[in-house]
């Protein structure tokens, strides 16, 4: 799977369709733990190589970076998906922070705006209302929650009558739950993973015979389990070369029995 640097940006990610209508690739860039100069250099980096997905948050102290990252690389901005999200110790004051976040990237709006972690229950339905009034004033392209149970969920579905578009959650193998995963397509939401490699064991045996089958690396098939699961993942790193390698898995294909055997591993982790 080696290749020369550069010849990856030309490679098709693909993407899902958000309740509002926007397209959310399913591979991006995450963000969390790069601050200053090794922000910016991931985003460039990731650009270059083909990303146009890129996931930072208010609590990450990253915005501006990321945006100017975004805007120095000559990547046309309607060719680039923007997710933030708003601190839940800022739930009193939602618009003022989103508009924060909107200076700080130097954008008139963004893709996707998440609530990072649920607030306590009265606040969270008040700031559900806040998103969805960003969205309608098209300061928010898609709007969404993060780390939100089912049953949270639910209660913002039932007082808005709206679903949210994403349900940004802790994914991988290791915790993969196919009910999870029915439970948020059945409502219209996204399933989308962070710290897939933090949340998988990268020894593990399974993992490892996969990877070897195909000549790639356990982040490789990782990440390429959850693509053809059809679930986002936004694997962070700094370092150009697993950027690069976490980029290059469309040269191959993991088979239906090579899936379930990735998927068993859920089952063993609640064992």
């Amino acid at each position: 799977m080696a290749r020369r640097r550069g010849t990856l940006a030309g490679m098709t990610v693909p993407t899902a369709t958000l309740g509002s209508g926007r397209r959310l690739p399913l591979l991006g860039l995450g963000t969390w733990q790069l601050r200053g100069r090794q922000a910016y250099g991931a985003v460039r980096d990731a650009l270059d190589v083909g990303y146009r997905h890129f996931d930072t948050a208010t609590v990450y102290g990253n915005e501006g970076e990321v945006g100017r990252a975004i805007r120095d690389s000559g990547v046309p901005r309607e060719d680039v998906f923007v997710t933030t999200k708003l601190p839940y110790d800022r739930a009193d004051r939602p618009r003022g922070t989103l508009n924060a976040s909107l200076d700080a990237l130097g954008l008139d709006a963004v893709d996707l705006w998440l609530i990072h972690w649920p607030p306590r229950r009265d606040a969270s339905l008040d700031v559900w209302g806040a998103l969805l009034a960003a969205r309608k004033d098209g300061l928010a392209r898609a709007v969404g929650v993060s780390n939100y149970s089912t049953r949270q969920i639910d209660e913002l579905i039932e007082a808005s009558g709206e679903s949210p578009e994403v349900n940004q959650i802790r994914w991988g193998p290791s915790l993969y739950d196919p009910g999870r995963g029915t439970e948020l397509q059945g409502r219209g939401i996204v399933l989308e993973g962070y710290s897939p490699f933090r949340s998988s064991d990268l020894n593990d045996r399974t993992l490892r015979t996969v990877a070897s089958a195909h000549a790639v690396t356990v982040a490789q098939v990782i990440v390429r389990w959850h693509l053809q699961h059809g679930f986002a993942v936004i694997p962070k790193s700094a370092r150009r070369d697993r950027i690069e390698s976490n980029f290059d898995v469309f040269g191959f294909t993991l088979d239906d029995d090579e899936m379930r055997s990735i998927d068993c591993l859920g089952r063993l982790e609640a064992r």
